[in-house]
């Protein structure tokens, strides 16, 4: 593979606006169509494009064979006052995780804490979107997620086959400075959309991040895609934890190719809320917090003249630049993109297709 050097740059309000257009193109209401296209270029903009635009192009088509419905939101199937339970209706993740974070937030300030389980929602995107939707609401939060049965991906410690899927983990709490301060991993050694960056840009994979079936490593991604290769589990007890709790708590199953939803993308999340005035009390979480961060970047750097980067710090500053300078797309996922909308009668930004 030759690494790929296009120079394109495009503004990210004109992506956004060219995105929305596309979901509006197949349906989505206004609302909808600007939620979604929304997060996709945050997603670039903080750095992860394997969560961006590159997604357009798989979400048309789930979308053209009525794998996720548009305009469908979250509907709450059980609740107390403490909790919910949310089927999404196998709608766009990004409009059901967006309201189902706000149910959690109302509940959270109410309670001082909420426990939200979703199910059957489409793919949720970059998890790391809702944990700074509840930080920037002054709370904190835990969000653990799985696929019912669709993207089974990963090797289990120990094994061969693709048993398992990503199962993202994210977790927030308002920082420093009003920063807030995100973890957002996946529990795997890389992302299966991470896979398709690289693929698309021409450049080899990591050492370590895939397997063939008899356990050999791989580093081609072109592999992977092809299903001849399986990722390498990161976090065995993790991701078995993130099965348990958002798969089996929600309702939606834990991943499975015998589950009934196994042949469209299913999300299912569990999201813990907390309002810290009702443990510690606000203020002292605060300080607490701010005490914990200056502590950790008060670390002499390894490098000299490095830095000590808290959690967040990189997408905040990554969002900085491209919002300044433009975000780059290659050359490969603008044609994939421009393949997938062309039915669609979608003008594409000057220089796109080029």
């Amino acid at each position: 593979m030759s690494a790929d050097t296009s120079s394109y740059r495009i503004p990210a309000a004109d992506l956004r606006t060219f995105v929305a257009a596309v979901f509006r193109a197949t349906g989505s209401a206004n609302g909808e169509a600007r939620i979604v296209g929304d997060h996709l270029v945050d997603a670039n903009l903080a750095g992860h494009d394997s969560h961006g635009v590159i997604r357009v192009s798989k979400y048309v088509n789930w979308q053209a064979k009525g794998m996720v419905i548009a305009n469908r939101h979250a509907v709450v199937v059980r609740e107390t006052a403490c909790n919910a339970v949310i089927d999404g209706q196998f709608g766009y993740g990004q409009v059901v995780g967006c309201e189902a974070m706000d149910i959690a937030i109302a509940k959270a300030r109410q309670c001082g804490f909420c426990a939200v389980a979703i199910r059957n929602a489409g793919h949720l995107g970059r998890i790391g979107a809702w944990a700074e939707q509840v930080a920037q609401a002054g709370l904190a939060s835990i969000h653990l997620v799985n696929t019912s049965g669709f993207g089974i991906l990963v090797a289990p410690h120990g094994g061969t086959d693709r048993r398992l899927s990503a199962n993202p983990i994210a977790a927030s709490a308002p920082g420093p400075d009003g920063a807030p301060l995100v973890l957002d991993i996946s529990t795997s050694t890389i992302a299966e959309g991470k896979i398709q960056v690289a693929k698309n840009h021409g450049e080899q994979l990591p050492p370590g991040c895939t397997i063939d079936s008899k356990g050999r490593p791989n580093q081609d991604p072109a592999w992977f895609m092809g299903r001849r290769w399986v990722r390498c589990c990161r976090w065995a007890d993790t991701r078995v934890t993130g099965f348990r709790f958002a798969g089996a708590l929600s309702g939606g199953q834990t991943t499975n190719p015998t589950n009934a939803t196994a042949g469209r993308l299913v999300n299912n999340m569990l999201s813990l809320v907390f309002d810290a005035e009702a443990f510690c009390g606000a203020q002292a979480f605060s300080a607490e917090i701010a005490r914990l961060a200056a502590w950790v970047k008060a670390s002499p750097p390894i490098m000299s003249g490095g830095e000590v980067l808290l959690p967040g710090d990189i997408e905040r500053r990554t969002r900085a630049r491209l919002e300044r300078d433009g975000i780059a797309l290659d050359m490969v996922t603008r044609r994939q993109i421009a393949d997938s909308v062309r039915p669609l009668s979608v003008a594409l930004p000057p220089g796109f297709a080029a």
